[in-house]
């Protein structure tokens, strides 16, 4: 994505140059916009009727992470993002730890979306499946995602803009009925902070957890930097795909939040089955009364928007892992593509993390235990690299004289980042579970076996390559 005059890769070669700047930012945008429909009961059981001010918080928070990624994201050409910043801004083995964290927020969403549809399927038709029979609808659709992952680009990018323009669509056409529902009350909205099932830790509120815990509905922004291989537009446009991402999704989330905590005090709207998922569905036909467009709603936004969300976390998955099969921090069998130019082995491997983590949950924690394990892991990834984005600022300050995208206050803005991500990162720590840490202890497991084996074997014959402004490095 370096510029448009650059030539493509001959065929089979490996990733294409063939995406348009809208599918980027589909792809960022359909990643975080997935949660409004199963995961609201979570949103509000930890900020009540204040989830809406939860997000615009949020919103402000991430905003200057974003910044940095937008600033960083043009000085390298090919797919990494993560593994890239951390290698060249601190070393390899903290690019292998980044990389490692932010895809266990990635390979966490289609084991925990396929599960949340395979639930909603169930709640629809009154089916009283068990947990066994929820994971063999989870496990089927993980298979067919499988297949579609190695079909053309095109297909994939395509696919999840109309999966995901639908669900925004039904979101806000939503957020109209419901505010002129004529049962909406400004009352309900003012008790913003009262209520949160989460616990105060260390004199902090439980509100302030809660909040910290909503960086899972924003992370998806970073997947902009898998991509830019495969993009033929001029590489410093993805600051309008990264940051566009984040204010559309934040811009939503608000604005529904805000017309769901109008309907009803949040004791009523988390009341009976509503506390384990679908909050909005239950309400609109609990306490409106509706038949019909809750189920046009549910069908949309669950069974199309949580496919965007599947496909876009997939494909940056499997860009990750084919970059680091190019880079040596993987065998070089992980660069392996088929003919329609997909990453084999790494979709291979996704499909079998992504089985082993349904297999591995249970049926009374599995929505909360992978909520709290994806925020706790971004939220490390991203403190991480915003560390090496000082780092690089000062090791190499003439890669940003032409850089259009610098960010404004320089240090200062890369620093509230870092200092951000580091609190929420710590915040996320109190909120999570005995089953979040298991689910987190056996993923890091797995990735210190990889890693020792690179760092014991592999490293010794062949270093880590990347390609920098400079050229090709060793690290």
């Amino acid at each position: 994505m370096a510029d448009t005059t650059q030539k493509s890769k001959s065929p089979g070669s490996g990733l294409q140059k063939s995406l348009k700047l809208i599918f980027v930012y589909t792809v960022a945008t359909g990643c975080m916009f997935t949660y409004v429909s199963y995961w609201d009961s979570v949103f509000f059981s930890y900020c009540g009727a204040g989830t809406f001010l939860a997000f615009a918080l949020m919103t402000v928070a991430i905003l200057p992470t974003a910044l940095v990624y937008s600033e960083i994201s043009p000085l390298f050409k090919t797919a990494g993002g993560e593994l890239i910043y951390n290698t060249v801004g601190i070393n390899k083995h903290v690019g292998f730890l980044a990389s490692w964290l932010i895809m266990a927020a990635w390979i966490s969403v289609p084991p925990a979306v396929v599960m949340a549809i395979a639930t909603y399927i169930g709640k629809l038709f009154s089916l009283n499946l068990t947990f066994q029979v929820t994971v063999g609808i989870g496990v089927a659709i993980l298979l067919l995602v499988f297949i579609m992952s190695l079909q053309d680009i095109q297909f994939l990018v395509k696919m999840q803009a109309g999966c995901l323009f639908a669900n925004i669509g039904t979101t806000l056409i939503t957020a109209v009925l419901i505010l002129t529902s004529g049962h909406w009350s400004i009352a309900n909205v003012l008790d913003l902070f009262s209520f949160s099932s989460l616990d105060s830790s260390m004199g902090i509120p439980a509100w302030i957890i809660g909040m910290a815990l909503l960086i899972t509905p924003y992370f998806g922004f970073e997947t902009v930097p898998q991509m830019v291989e495969e993009g033929d537009f001029p590489i410093t446009n993805t600051k309008t795909a990264i940051c566009g991402s984040v204010l559309t999704c934040g811009a939503i989330y608000t604005v529904f939040f805000f017309c769901v905590a109008g309907l009803a005090p949040v004791h009523d709207l988390l009341a009976g089955d509503a506390a384990n998922g679908f909050m909005t569905i239950t309400a609109m036909e609990n306490l409106l009364g509706w038949k019909v467009w809750p189920v046009i709603y549910g069908l949309v936004s669950i069974l199309l928007g949580m496919t965007a969300s599947i496909l876009g976390f997939w494909m940056s998955t499997v860009r990750m892992l084919y970059s680091m099969g190019t880079k040596n921090f993987l065998p070089g069998a992980f660069t392996k593509v088929n003919k329609h130019q997909q990453p084999i082995l790494p979709n291979i491997f996704l499909l079998g993390i992504s089985l082993a983590f349904i297999l591995l949950q249970n049926a009374g924690s599995f929505m909360n235990d992978f909520f709290n394990l994806m925020s706790f892991g971004c939220a490390c990834a991203y403190a991480l690299t915003m560390i090496s984005a000082v780092r690089i600022r000062h090791k190499h300050p003439e890669w940003y004289r032409n850089n259009g995208n610098v960010v404004r206050g320089g240090d200062a803005t890369r620093i509230l980042a870092m200092v951000i991500m580091i609190a929420i990162a710590f915040f996320c720590t109190l909120g999570q579970g005995i089953g979040s840490w298991i689910s987190f202890g056996v993923y890091l497991g797995v990735g210190a076996v990889i890693w020792l084996w690179m760092v014991l074997v592999r490293w010794k014959k062949s270093p880590v390559i990347i390609e920098t402004p400079d050229g090709e490095q060793e690290f």
